[in-house]
C-alpha cells in the first residue's frame, strides 16, 4: 500500500492519497550480507487537494498510475533485518484526476492528458525489511527528484513544481 503526496518547495500540507503497489523483485547476492535488489513495480501515486468554491467544496484526488523499476543496495544488518537504498526510474502509464463533494460523492473522473506531464520520472528510495522465512515485510520512502508537471497546459502547470513522495508498506513473497 502506498501513502503518496506531490511537494513543492517550501509548502507544507497534508493531502496524502492511499494507492497501491505490486511488483516483482529479486535479490542478487554480492558478498556475505549485501546484495542489489532490482524490481519491476506497477506503482499507483498521486495526492488530494482540497478545494472551496462558490459553487461547493471537496477533493481533487490526482492518480499518477507509474511503472517503476527501482534498483537498491540491500545490507543485512541482523539476521532478520535488513536496510535498503537506491533510486527508481518510474515511467508514467495514465493520469486522472476525480473530483469528490464535500459529502464524499463522486461529480467526476476526468483522464489527464499524459503529454501534460513528464512520462519519466526518477528519485532516491530508502527503507527497512524484515524477512521471516519466504516472507519480506518492507517498509520504504521514496523520493522524487524530477518535477511532474509540464508548462503549456492548465493541468501540467498546476503541479509543474510538484515532485512525487511516497511511503510504502509492502509484503514480499519469495519463490
Amino acid at each position: 500500500v502506498n501513502f503518496s503526496n506531490l511537494y513543492v518547495d517550501n509548502v507544507k500540507d497534508e493531502n496524502v492519497k492511499v494507492g497501491a503497489v505490486g511488483g516483482l523483485y529479486t535479490k542478487i547476492p554480492v558478498s556475505k550480507g549485501l546484495s542489489i535488489q532490482p524490481e519491476i513495480l506497477y506503482n499507483m501515486k498521486g495526492a488530494q487537494v482540497n478545494y472551496n468554491s462558490l459553487f461547493g467544496s471537496g477533493k481533487y484526488r490526482y492518480n499518477f498510475n507509474y511503472i517503476e523499476i527501482p534498483v537498491s543496495l540491500v545490507i543485512n544488518v541482523a539476521k532478520k533485518f535488513n536496510v535498503l537504498a537506491g533510486g527508481y526510474s518510474a515511467f508514467l502509464t495514465s493520469a486522472k484526476v476525480k473530483d469528490v463533494d464535500a459529502n464524499g460523492n463522486i461529480n467526476g473522473v476526468t483522464t489527464l492528458n499524459k503529454d501534460n506531464f513528464e512520462s519519466f520520472d526518477y528519485g532516491l528510495v530508502g527503507g527497512l525489511g524484515f524477512d521471516i522465512e519466504n516472507t519480506n515485510i518492507g517498509l520504504r520512502y521514496s523520493y522524487g527528484l524530477k518535477n511532474i508537471g509540464k508548462d503549456g497546459s492548465l493541468s501540467g502547470n498546476l503541479l509543474r513544481d510538484a515532485k512525487n513522495s511516497v511511503i510504502s508498506l509492502t509484503i514480499g513473497f519469495a519463490l
